[in-house]
């Protein structure tokens, strides 16, 4: 009996939950061969028993097939539908509440979170008018995060590139503002800030602070830079 498998043809056919459970078995395993195997399974939706009686070839094959489609490079979509619902992304990330961000610096750290990242990004549109719309307001991810582990991987991708390389180029922005502040203020000036920041010590709080800063910018250029799948062909 021959066996038919739903291939995805794009990205946007393979959810956010298909992927997060693709990369947790990733990270615990070092076996390639079964990876692979598993692979096919989380996107094809087959059982691991139909998968070890395919043909190496076809094996192969379909990991390449993911290898390319995981290699596209899609493009920003302010909106999309999961259903019948359709979430908006955030119209003003300038004034962004300091809940929206706190939430957003937890759960970006890691594609665990991402569905929690998802609803914070993205919200129910409320009000349209034409390519203009209006989300909810933000009352924290809980609602809505469940059913933004079913968002296609292109948006959920894309929009974590924008936001990162957004967030990257403000924090970058925000580190040579301080430092060059930093060179100019004198020793006064300079423990007021740091009392600002909550510091007992001026110079010590400012420079964990930058420190903290820095840490979060490299983090996130990581991100950025991380291949979203890495399979070799068996």
């Amino acid at each position: 009996m021959k066996l038919e498998i739903d291939v995805p043809s794009s990205i946007n056919e393979i959810p956010l939950v298909n992927y997060q459970k693709f990369l947790k078995l990733q990270q615990s395993s070092n076996d390639e061969e079964f990876i692979a195997q598993k692979m096919i399974e989380i996107f094809c939706g087959i059982q691991l028993k139909e998968v070890v009686k395919m043909k190496l070839t076809s094996v192969n094959e379909l990991i390449i097939h993911f290898k390319n489609i995981f290699a596209e490079k899609p493009k920003f979509k302010p909106t999309f539908k999961i259903g019948e619902v359709e979430f908006g992304f955030i119209t003003d990330l300038e004034n962004i509440s300091f809940g929206e961000y706190v939430d957003l610096d937890n759960y970006l750290a890691k594609w665990d979170d991402f569905h929690k990242a998802m609803a914070v990004m993205y919200r129910p549109i409320k009000i349209r008018n034409k390519d203009k719309y209006e989300i909810i307001e933000y009352t924290g991810a809980g609602e809505y995060a469940e059913l933004m582990k079913y968002a296609p991987m292109d948006v959920a991708i894309s929009a974590s590139v924008f936001f990162w390389t957004l967030g990257s180029e403000l924090l970058s922005a925000t580190l040579n503002y301080l430092e060059r502040e930093l060179k100019t203020m004198s020793a006064n000036e300079q423990a007021t800030l740091a009392h600002e920041l909550n510091s007992e010590k001026s110079g010590d709080g400012i420079a964990q602070s930058m420190d903290s800063l820095k840490a979060t910018l490299q983090n996130m250029t990581r991100l950025l830079n991380t291949d979203y799948i890495n399979v070799l062909p068996i």
